[in-house]
Parts: C-alpha cells; sequence; structure tokens
C-alpha cells in the first residue's frame, strides 16, 4: 500500500512540474536584426496579440506615452551614428517609447536601455520623432521590420491592427 501510495505521489509532482512549471508567456520575444550600408540595426522586443481587442485610442490610449511592445521595454541598439528622420541619433543601446496620435505619432529613443514596459523613464530622452501613421492590412502580432532597404537608407515599421507607424533611417557619413 506504501508503495503505491508513494508511487502515485510521484506521478502527481511529476504531472504538475511539467504542467505549471513551463509557463508560457503570451507575448513572445523577438528580435530583427537589419545592416543598413554598414550600420547594424538590432531590435529585441516582445509581441502582444491583438485577439480581437481595438487596439489604438482604447487598449492604447492616445496623446499617453507607450511602450511598443511588452513586458521588457523594446531595445533598439546601434552600432554606428544614423538619422531617424531627419534627426541624429548617436550609436548605442536605448529603449523605444511612443506618444499614439490618431494620425501622427512620436517616437522616443531614451537613454536607459533596461526599463520595464509600464515605467517611462522621464527626462532620459535621447531623441523625439513626429510621423505621421498610416493604414496597412491586419498584423495580429505586433511587428517591426524593414520593407526598404536601399543604400544608406532604410524604413522601419511599426506594425499592429492596422496601424503602420515609418520610421525613415539613413547612415550618418
Amino acid at each position: 500500500m506504501k508503495r503505491f501510495f508513494y508511487s502515485l505521489l510521484l506521478i502527481v509532482l511529476v504531472g504538475s512540474t511539467s504542467i505549471f512549471g513551463q509557463r508560457i508567456k503570451k507575448s513572445q520575444k523577438g528580435t530583427i536584426s537589419q545592416l543598413v550600408a554598414q550600420t547594424e540595426i538590432t531590435i529585441t522586443y516582445f509581441r502582444p496579440v491583438a485577439r480581437g481587442r481595438e487596439l489604438f485610442g482604447d487598449l492604447v490610449k492616445f496623446d499617453e506615452v507607450w511602450q511598443p511592445g511588452a513586458n521588457d521595454a523594446t531595445v533598439f541598439e546601434i552600432d554606428k551614428d544614423i538619422k531617424v528622420e531627419g534627426q541624429l541619433l548617436d550609436a548605442g543601446k536605448y529603449n523605444l517609447w511612443a506618444i499614439p496620435g490618431r494620425t501622427e505619432w512620436t517616437f522616443i529613443f531614451s537613454n536607459k536601455s533596461d526599463a520595464w514596459h509600464t515605467e517611462y523613464p522621464k527626462g532620459q530622452d535621447a531623441l523625439r520623432v513626429k510621423v505621421n501613421s498610416i493604414q496597412g492590412s491586419h498584423m495580429e502580432t505586433l511587428a517591426y521590420y524593414f520593407p526598404l532597404v536601399e543604400g544608406k537608407e532604410a524604413t522601419l515599421h511599426f506594425h499592429w491592427g492596422e496601424t503602420i507607424v515609418p520610421l525613415r533611417i539613413e547612415q550618418v557619413k
């Protein structure tokens, strides 16, 4: 009888470890890396899923600082100086933040590169750029991608739901 009890206990413990020990995050980690001329750009982020929710103006409030990703704040890293929307951004590691608007967005590159996605590091902005969003086909899972890379210039898209925010990037020198 004791042997049966211990065997049953072992089965329950092993089973609960395999069920509860593997927690899968709802927002999966993603990384994109792109070479623009001789500049390497790497973006590491967690990818929330729309799941039928109304995204901008509801889940993500207009005109409030928001971290475009989930979990740890999105990291934007460059190994050489670039221009974003015509403004200089020095080589380094940054967190991305945004202020979504109905048509105009502000993207913020923060000097604090290890922030949590809900704690905007005030006073640590390296660069702010304004850009108009465009409408596109539905993207269920938040994505960053480069639809255009040509010589020393590229366009980075932030895309979630039907909202796309294009950022023009250019290698300096």
